[in-house]
This record gives C-alpha cells, structure tokens and sequence, in this order.
C-alpha cells in the first residue's frame, strides 16, 4: 500500500514499524518476550496496578484509579474487561498498559486486562475460555473491588476485539441474567471475521502493519484449520462476524481506520447491529492503518479517536437507567 494513502500524521510512524514475520516460531518467541518489557512505566500517575488471577489461574493485571484500591464494599464504579491484541498468536496484557490507564483516568472505572492463552500452541477455544473465566472471576470480585457489577463492559483491540465481540455474543446466550451479561462493547479495529483472510486478492493489496498474509497465519493458528471454510465448519465465537443473530446484544462502539484490512468487516458488522435495532457507534478514520492508536498513541489523529471511544464507554457505563442488555 503507497505510503501517500496514509494519514500525514502516521507517516512517519508507519515507516518506523518492522514487518511481521508470525509464522516462525522464534520471532513469536521473541515478539512476546519483549512485548512483556517494554512497557515499563507506562501507566502513569493517577492509576495503580497489581496482577491477580483467578481462581483458575488466569491472569489478570487490574487497573484502577489511585486511592480506591481499599474501597471494598462501595461498588459504585463502572468496570471493563479488556482483551489484549497481537493476531491471536502474540501480545500480553501489559502491552496495553497505557491504553487501559488513559481509560481509568477518562471514565474513572475499574479495569481487568486479561493474559489469555495463545494460538498456534493453544488453539480456540482455549484463549476464549480464559476471556469467559476472567469475566466470571470480575464479575463475582466486583463488589471487593468497589465496581458495580451491573455496570461492565467488554472491550479490546484487534485479536482482542474479535475475542471480546465473541465473548459478548457467548455470555448473550448463556448467561441466565441479564446481571452476568456485559452492558456495553468496546471494539478497537476489531478481527471479526476469518472469511477475510481466504479472500487471497487482498494479498495483493499489501495493508499497512497488518497484511493479509499475517491475518491468514493468525486465524490459522487459532482455528487449527484453514481460515474460511463452510458455515458450520467454526466452532460458534471463534469467528463472531459469523454470527447470524445480533438481536439483544449491548450497545457497541466499533472503531476502525479506512485503510485497515479489516474495515469492510468490521463496517458490516456495525451494519448488522444496527438491523438488529442494537446501537453503535461507528468510527471510520481516514488514511489510518491497523492499530495506529497504539503504534501512533502520541499524533493528534489517535487521541481524537481515543477520545471518542472514552467519552462513548463512559456515557454507556454511566448512563441511568442503562442500556438494555
């Protein structure tokens, strides 16, 4: 993809960024050694953070606002679990340290980031049963950690975001009460759908950070087969733009650049929420590549878009009476 297609503010970024290479396994080795590191310090001042577990052993790294982490008993705070991104097969729930920090500074709520198991070692439905353990583990802890558990969201970015809006579907059909289903959706550039990765035309297409190739390799790994095969043949939640049903779901926020490989998926799948009379807030930004909000978190055209999605999640985990779920 030519570089003049992307936004001026990510130029210089973008060319900064390696190519992945995720199909050998020394370079995920590798990714995920340093993504572990790197990002020392980056939580700043207002907001502690401690890693827990759940009672199953997943692990857990919780933000939350400074001074509240003795408010047992008050559960007035919103929550959110968040899902980490990295292709389904890379990334750690400290990699988004800043990011989930900006979000308790913004909305004021209790964050649980999830380290769930990774692809090709441990494919579907091990990460995504992790993700289900976690919001179980939040939602029971909730009111020791002083958040509500009437007022939580899902969210996650990329491969994290795919998980989330598989989560969110999974909890809507097999949570009894409506009070251990999420309220809100926060979809950062999700990866909804494994279809896209076996339409080979957009190999050519050379997506900035995130090509097809890659998104091949990582819905590979997680499925244990080829990527777009038959109805039927994907286990339910592995793939959510494959649902059918999206009736009854929480409202959602989906954002996504117009140059991402995954913004025609992502677009239908908003389109499909709306049909099914569930709100969404869709945010397309012009000439932005994959997860720039993370690669370029310092340009003025990330934090606007940050904000939005800040100033949306606040607004669904504040609003009274809720949405419905």
């Amino acid at each position: 993809m030519r570089l003049d297609r992307v936004h001026p503010d990510l130029r210089g970024p973008v060319r900064r960024l390696p190519p992945l290479a995720l199909q050998y396994g020394w370079y995920r080795r590798l990714s995920r050694w340093a993504q572990r590191r790197f990002s020392r310090d980056a939580v700043g001042e207002g907001v502690t953070v401690e890693v827990t577990a759940t009672p199953g052993g997943v692990p857990v790294r919780l933000y939350r606002p400074a001074g509240t982490a003795d408010s047992v008993g008050s559960s007035s705070r919103p929550g959110l679990l968040w899902i980490h991104g990295g292709g389904l097969v890379m990334g750690a729930a400290v990699q988004d340290d800043a990011l989930c920090a900006g979000f308790v500074r913004a909305t004021g709520a209790v964050i649980a980031s999830v380290d769930y198991r990774l692809a090709p070692e441990h494919p579907f439905p091990a990460g995504h049963d992790d993700c289900a353990d976690a919001w179980s583990w939040f939602v029971d802890a909730a009111p020791g950690l002083g958040v509500d558990p009437a007022r939580i969201a899902v969210g996650g970015q990329s491969a994290g975001g795919g998980i989330a809006a598989g989560l969110v579907q999974r909890l809507h059909d097999t949570e009894t009460g409506s009070e251990r289903r999420p309220v809100a959706q926060l979809l950062l550039c999700p990866m909804l759908d494994d279809r896209t990765a076996a339409r080979k035309e957009l190999d050519a297409v050379r997506h900035r950070i995130w090509p097809n190739r890659q998104n091949r390799y990582g819905w590979g790994a997680w499925l244990g087969t080829a990527p777009g095969g038959p109805d039927g043949t994907v286990p339910p939640y592995a793939a959510p733009g494959r649902r059918d049903r999206f009736d009854g779901l929480p409202p959602a926020w989906i954002g996504v650049g117009d140059i991402d490989l995954f913004r025609e998926e992502d677009e239908d799948y908003a389109h499909r929420l709306r049909e099914a009379g569930v709100p969404c807030h869709l945010v397309i930004v012009p000439g932005a590549p994959h997860g720039f909000e993370a690669w370029a978190a310092q340009t003025a055209v990330a934090r606007e878009f940050l904000d939005d999605a800040s100033t949306w999640l606040r607004d669904a985990l504040t609003a009274d009476p809720l949405p419905e779920r």
